[in-house]
């Protein structure tokens, strides 16, 4: 057993006992741990009311080779989560952003820019950013470092590339778009807007291009939904912070 650091975003947390609780953190160094913070809730322990969900914080732990708890020894506070200030969607935004961190990762693997990306995102919405914007962006990023980025550009069956204007065909199951001459045979499939692929390529694109991106008021509603369905059909069951970012669609 050995005595690690790093830095960690706290994702989820449940009591374990009056003065303890175990803590999911996504590590900048480790991936997803799960560890127990025995005494955190005393008002005088190694913690320093860091234990919040999704606040930064400087860890110290003992990690463990067997499948039982990590030990977390130590944490001390970066930045608390306070987007409560800004508005409850944006509350709402930093809790879909823990979710998904919790649904998508497994447990040790590492996934350094996706750490890097959500504190980034976190900030911004701590700062009162755009969470219409920063959603998108960290959903569609977040899919294109795992490995579950649609294809948006072409057909994932012939190559052909999508048209200019239009709508065309994109299957859920099939992982992007779809020509009408690979259509046939092909369930959950639906129709989307080109304006709507084009913005997925700009949010899902590496770079900034992103941030000057003008987001269509046509396909707002589109985008969402689209985009919902295809995480819920990666998971297997919806988000439950689907259901209070519907805001976000209109």
């Amino acid at each position: 057993m050995s005595s690690e650091k790093t830095s960690a975003i706290i994702i989820k947390t449940v009591d374990f006992s009056e003065s303890s609780c175990i803590t999911t953190l996504f590590t900048r160094d480790f991936g997803k741990i799960s560890a127990i913070a025995k005494g955190c809730k005393r008002p005088k322990s190694a913690f320093e009311s860091a234990i919040d969900l999704l606040a930064v914080c400087r860890i110290v732990f003992l990690h463990k080779t067997s499948d039982s708890l990590d030990i977390l020894t130590e944490a001390k506070l970066v930045r608390k989560f306070r987007a409560s200030e800004k508005s409850l969607l944006h509350l709402y935004a930093g809790y879909y952003v823990g979710e998904l961190l919790n649904e998508f990762t497994e447990t040790a693997d590492k996934h350094l820019h996706l750490y890097d990306l959500a504190e980034l995102v976190l900030n911004e919405l701590n700062d009162g950013g755009d969470v219409q914007r920063l959603v998108l962006r960290f959903e569609l990023m977040l899919l294109r470092l795992i490995g579950h980025l649609p294809e948006l550009a072409q057909c994932v069956e012939t190559g052909r590339p999508i048209p200019e204007t239009g709508k065309v065909s994109f299957g859920l199951l099939a992982g992007g778009v779809l020509s009408t001459k690979a259509r046939s045979g092909h369930k959950h499939v639906v129709q989307i807007q080109v304006e709507t692929l084009r913005l997925y390529q700009a949010f899902a694109d590496p770079g900034d291009k992103w941030r000057d991106y003008e987001i269509p008021r046509k396909v707002i509603g589109e985008s969402r939904a689209i985009l919902n369905r295809y995480i819920t059909h990666l998971l297997g069951h919806p988000l439950k912070m689907h259901k209070h970012l519907g805001a976000l669609s209109s």
